[in-house]
């Protein structure tokens, strides 16, 4: 008669480790079922009834009791083998992911961007890295390398010959000077139509703007003022951009620090911001006009407090005339300087620098390139 399989018997650490297995491997089911078999076995339980127990074939349980006879607790890990042998290298993902990331004419396929279903089709079919791979494992290993579909944007690099020189001063204010240092900027066109938004509603009945096709409002401008140190926003909405404006707005500023010390002014390249009168006027009462690159309005501070105006006030709206409009961004004016640091506000500003690509909080300009200090 066959001498019978059966656990050797446990010393005292081999029976401690085993019961905390079974009683706590909740998410290891292997180990779990190792232990019960190794255990059952130790305490005289036949392999038929183990198989049973443990919901496993008779040969298998065999297996586990020999393991532990010759290894002990290592018998609790199992060793996998075997399988099929990989298909994409190291190599192929590199090549992959290249191939994902260029533009389809560049490689000489006639459609300006890739689909899952092109993008196999060529990867399979280039005669100089050729890839079989199927389009579901095409896309784990395009979401494993953190590459997904987006929608294109535009950006439009500065050419002023200044560009370096006037962001440097224009941080250098903005860090050693933040309570004698605003912002200035025309917000617009705005018009007299439906502006579309977001509001809560019943489940697919959202709130509908009327439809309009006669515009005989024509446009305003809002002229804003931004305190940095602060964090006061204030404008007036005018017919049309100009010299005279500009002044006016630059007027405010001034009063706003009253003692006549140094104040610092970041505005755009319009011409209507640095006219002969305005230049003359900034330098006979101590005012630094700081000049942002032309094609570079995310450096001026105000850019991102529009953000905010466009949401919260402009969106999901239906004005009448321009005078009610006048009012609301008023209204809306008092609300936001008495509630600056309200999480929705801080949440669209974030947004808006994001949208207009302004330079990181990390100390880095658009690009990557470290911002230094002007001397």
């Amino acid at each position: 008669m066959p001498e019978l399989v059966r656990a050797r018997r446990l010393t005292d650490h081999e029976g401690q480790r085993l019961q905390q297995i079974a009683r706590r491997g909740k998410h290891d089911s292997i180990r779990v079922r190792r232990a019960l078999i190794i255990m059952a076995s130790a305490s005289g339980t036949p392999v038929s009834a183990i198989a049973r127990l443990v919901a496993a074939h008779e040969d298998t349980v065999r297996d586990v009791i020999h393991a532990f006879n010759e290894k002990g607790l290592a018998a609790l890990d199992p060793q996998w083998a075997g399988g099929r042998p990989r298909r994409i290298s190291s190599d192929d993902e590199d090549y992959i992911v290249t191939a994902a990331t260029t533009r389809p004419e560049k490689l000489a396929c006639p459609f300006t961007h890739w689909s899952v279903r092109k993008l196999a089709a060529y990867l399979a079919e280039n005669t100089m890295h050729p890839v079989r791979i199927g389009r579901e494992r095409l896309r784990v290993i395009l979401r494993e390398h953190e590459i997904t579909f987006q929608r294109t944007r535009t950006w439009k690099e500065s050419r002023d010959p200044d560009k370096d020189a006037k962001l440097d001063r224009t941080e250098q204010v903005t860090a050693a000077f933040p309570n004698r240092c605003f912002a200035f900027d025309q917000f617009g066109p705005l018009q007299i139509r439906p502006c579309h938004g977001s509001c809560w509603a019943r489940h697919k009945h959202p709130d509908r703007l009327p439809a309009t096709y006669h515009r005989t409002h024509g446009i305003r401008y809002f002229h804003g003022c931004y305190s940095l140190g602060d964090d006061t926003l204030w404008g007036v909405t005018r017919l049309r951009k100009g010299a005279d404006h500009t002044l006016a707005a630059l007027k405010t500023i001034r009063a706003a620090r009253p003692d006549g010390a140094p104040i610092y002014v970041i505005l755009d390249n319009l011409s209507a911001n640095k006219t002969p009168t305005i230049r003359t006027w900034a330098k006979r009462h101590k005012v630094e006009l700081c000049l942002t690159p032309t094609s570079a309005s995310w450096a001026n501070p105000i850019e991102a407090q529009f953000g905010p105006l466009r949401t919260f006030a402009i969106g999901n709206s239906t004005h009448p005339n321009h005078t009610v409009l006048a009012r609301k961004l008023q209204a809306y004016l008092r609300w936001r300087n008495t509630h600056h640091r309200h999480p929705d506000i801080l949440a669209a500003q974030r947004r808006e620098r994001a949208r207009t690509r302004t330079r990181s909080e990390k100390g880095l300009r658009f690009g990557g390139r470290p911002i230094t200090t002007a001397a």
